[in-house]
């Protein structure tokens, strides 16, 4: 995640959000400025924590804090919407995604076991108009916490795959020892798996028929003769059972370092009707490290990265229909939803809007949240 601020590296910056925050440059003029940008990004974040899907709303947030909370930010009073829509229109969307990862990381370290780190990428389909393309935003989320640990932004979906590795090389290498990075069939590139060995993490990608040649050849292997290991879930409606068959990879494979391959087999029944879908993956994880168990749970931990956040971002938030369109705004607002589902997520909210509705009532503990998280 490359910027123009030449920030301080992740491993040096306390765990703080405000602290965090501080290291943005900002692009106002020095005369004038009545409030620190840490503080005015921070009540922005809490806004979005109260469920503000706009300038307008997170304004009137703001007015609604009492001047404790306010000096608890470093602010002598609540800023104007219409000050923070032009701010904001100017920011280091870089600068801003890079404190939010380092503060995200420093959290995530606190939580035992391997880091599973999930990326995709997502449109922010309302700030598209006639004369821009709406930005694609390419995140990664810790699969344990549901905290937000990267974001990079791309000039069009064509270009995510390169954008994966830019966001896995602003990562801290500390941080992706020895961890696990899964990935759509988009990024089943050898580039991207050079990318995550060579930082001494681990990938799973899934194949489909955008690798054509390397699904065909998996396909063939002798599955039939592979022991099984099954697992069934019920939720929403719908039993879900999920077969994995594992065998070593074959030179064949072509990617780097690659030590598995599976069989994943998915059937659904959800009103008496029943589907069944078949992936193949391949991994750099041997089967001491990956058994089909784990494999099988970091295949479905990878739609947390769906579920818990761009699912989150479009419903709960409503970003698809967001008006912000002005300028590095609409990058901003995304990122302002990461930061606020990721220290919700580290409070031990799991249903984000109950949480937006808490925090609209009782602004005090939103703002309590941010100076201690």
């Amino acid at each position: 995640m490359p910027s123009s601020s030449s920030p301080v590296p992740c491993a040096s910056i306390p765990a703080r959000l405000l602290v965090c925050l501080s290291q943005v440059p900002d692009p106002r003029d020095r005369r004038g400025v009545r409030y620190p940008l840490a503080g005015l990004l921070a009540v922005a974040v809490g806004a979005v924590m109260a469920g503000a899907r706009s300038f307008a709303a997170g304004g009137q947030w703001a007015r609604a804090l009492t001047s404790d909370d306010l000096a608890a930010l470093g602010l002598g009073g609540a800023p104007e919407a219409s000050g923070l829509r032009k701010l904001f229109a100017r920011l280091d969307t870089a600068a801003l995604d890079l404190a939010l990862a380092c503060h995200a990381w420093t959290r995530v370290r606190q939580v035992q076991g391997r880091t599973l780190v999930a990326v995709d990428g997502k449109t922010v389909r309302g700030a598209r108009s006639p004369a821009r393309a709406a930005p694609h935003l390419v995140a990664a989320l810790d699969q344990r916490t549901g905290a937000v640990v990267g974001q990079v932004a791309v000039a069009d979906r064509s270009n995510e795959i390169p954008a994966v590795r830019d966001l896995l090389a602003g990562f801290d290498p500390a941080d992706l020892q020895g961890a696990v990075v899964t990935a759509d069939a988009m990024h089943t590139q050898n580039d991207t798996a050079q990318s995550i060995t060579g930082a001494g993490a681990f990938y799973v990608f899934t194949v489909k028929s955008n690798q054509p040649h390397l699904h065909r050849r998996l396909k063939t292997l002798p599955w039939a003769d592979v022991p099984a290991h099954r697992a069934t879930s019920h939720g929403h409606g719908r039993r879900t059972t999920r077969t994995i068959k594992i065998l070593d990879a074959p030179a064949w494979t072509g990617f780097p370092a690659a030590a598995q391959v599976a069989q994943l087999r998915r059937t659904t029944t959800r009103a008496g009707k029943k589907t069944v879908e078949v992936v193949y993956l391949v991994t750099s994880a041997d089967h001491r490290t990956a058994p089909p168990q784990v494999l099988a749970a970091w295949v479905q931990g990878h739609w947390a990265i769906e579920n818990r956040l761009h699912w989150v971002r479009d419903v709960t938030y409503d970003e698809d229909r967001s008006q912000v369109r002005t300028g590095n705004a609409p990058h901003v607002m995304a990122s302002l939803r990461n930061a606020a589902i990721t220290v919700l997520r580290l409070a031990g909210w799991t249903n984000i809007a109950q949480a937006n509705r808490h925090h609209a009532y009782h602004p005090s503990q939103a703002i309590t949240c941010l100076t201690t998280c």
